[in-house]
């Protein structure tokens, strides 16, 4: 793993953890998926990617050049891929409409948890170069994106992790069996594996 692939994990590593530490009843999940995009901008300010205020960037949909997609959403057999066929039904609610903003309109859910349901946390950075260039050609969210820092990341692709979790009465439990996440136990766990 490069430095750079490095850096970029353990903020998605945080990202995810911070998101995770969020889940409870009674909170919506767009909330918590903003929360996550705030993280991913500070941490982008760190690499010299971003700049300015983070919530303005976020707001702005800055952000949705490196996290296009959404942080998660509900699982089972009549909720994944529902696109164009109900999933503002199941993610969303009558009060709370998807957005249409790049990036935002593709969080599945958005609506207020609650105990029983099952759900992703799943945030990711993407380094399209094609994107890059496209927003870069129109200016787009200068105040907030330093294009000049971008060439040194159009190679490394895209990183993402998931988590999947039961919103419990009182927060969450992480389902399935504890993975190796921080860098040193996983090349430890690759090692471990090839013997």
């Amino acid at each position: 793993m490069s430095t750079q692939q490095k850096e970029i994990y353990e903020l998605i590593l945080h990202t995810i953890e911070a998101a995770a530490g969020s889940l409870k009843p009674g909170i919506l999940y767009k909330d918590i998926h903003l929360f996550a995009c705030e993280k991913l901008v500070e941490g982008l300010q760190q690499f010299g990617l971003m700049k300015g205020d983070i919530r303005e960037a976020v707001a702005a949909g800055a952000h949705a050049l490196f996290f296009p997609c959404g942080l998660g959403h509900m699982m089972g057999l009549d909720i994944h891929d529902m696109e164009n066929l109900g999933e503002q039904y199941v993610g969303y609610t009558e009060d709370l409409q998807k957005s249409t903003q790049f990036g935002l309109k593709s969080l599945r859910l958005g609506r207020a948890l609650e105990a029983g349901f099952v759900l992703t946390v799943e945030p990711g950075l993407y380094f399209i170069p094609e994107l890059m260039d496209q927003w870069e050609t129109e200016k787009k969210f200068t105040q907030f994106i330093n294009y000049d820092k971008l060439g040194a990341y159009k190679t490394l692709g895209g990183i993402r992790l998931e988590d999947d979790y039961l919103i419990t009465a009182d927060g969450c439990r992480l389902l399935g069996k504890q993975l190796p996440k921080l860098p040193g136990e996983i090349e430890s766990y690759r090692t471990n594996t090839r013997n």
